[in-house]
């Protein structure tokens, strides 16, 4: 398993990240838990889920309740979309009891077209006291803008990461954007890495994206098989030539 720095937030993760949201698919929580386990053991460390998804979360807690010992070398990240320091501080609340910690690596607000503003009374306030105090470790945002993500650049706030869909079938201009955070030091966080399932390549997929060093795939997993093709093709990537870019171009020329 391969290791990337997020960024400024300096967390050592696997370039392979568990999508943890879809653990609440899963057939039961047994079969979640083994799944964690067996991701663990075969080196994720990145573990992302929200506080919307809340059987997901309680699943992933109910791992690392049964195996304490994994919390102290794993990175969980988990989001909301609070506007206001008392729904911010009762969001968190609320993972640190489903995921049966008491403290969360790395949370991440979520936004559509806007960073978090004056009027959202003493959120970013809330934030920061949070990660003083040591309930978060790190944080960040959670956009599918574009506009959003740019903004972040020049913002005092000094956001760790970015989460932000990212796979083969985006265009240059979102693989410019995750240059543009690597100058910057923040953290890139790729969601929907086969963009929502329309993707199907897996291979061509992981491949893609492990082009970009600093990038950090969160692949949702629902079943057994799916996290054993996941693992596979990490460990076994496909060779980066002209045939695999001709193969790419085909499936974006289908798409778009």
């Amino acid at each position: 398993m391969d290791y990337v720095v997020l960024g400024k937030s300096n967390l050592l993760v696997s370039r392979t990240g568990f999508g943890a949201a879809s653990l609440g698919k899963a057939e039961n929580q047994e079969i979640a838990i083994k799944m964690v386990k067996k991701a663990y053991e075969e080196g994720i460390n990145f573990f992302d889920t929200s506080k919307s998804e809340v059987e997901s979360s309680k699943r992933l807690g109910a791992a690392i309740a049964e195996f304490p010992a994994m919390r102290k070398n794993i990175f969980i990240a988990a989001k909301s979309s609070a506007h206001s320091a008392d729904e911010l501080a009762e969001d968190i609340d609320t993972c640190l009891s489903n995921l049966q910690t008491d403290y969360i690596d790395l949370f991440q607000l979520v936004r559509t077209n806007f960073l978090p503003g004056n009027e959202e009374i003493g959120l970013v306030e809330k934030l920061l006291n949070l990660k003083t105090t040591g309930v978060i470790k790190h944080y960040g945002i959670s956009t599918d803008s574009i506009e959003t993500a740019l903004s972040m650049l020049t913002s005092e706030v000094g956001w760790e990461t970015l989460q932000f869909p990212f796979n083969m079938l985006c265009g240059k201009e979102t693989e410019q954007l995750t240059q543009e955070f690597f100058k910057a030091d923040i953290g890139f966080i790729a969601s929907r890495p086969l963009c929502g399932g329309v993707v199907t390549n897996l291979p061509l997929a992981l491949g893609y994206l492990q082009q970009f060093d600093n990038v950090v795939p969160v692949w949702g997993v629902q079943t057994e098989d799916e996290l054993q093709q996941i693992l596979y093709f990490t460990q076994n990537p496909p060779n980066i030539d002209e045939k695999f870019n001709e193969e790419v171009e085909k499936i974006r020329q289908f798409f778009n």
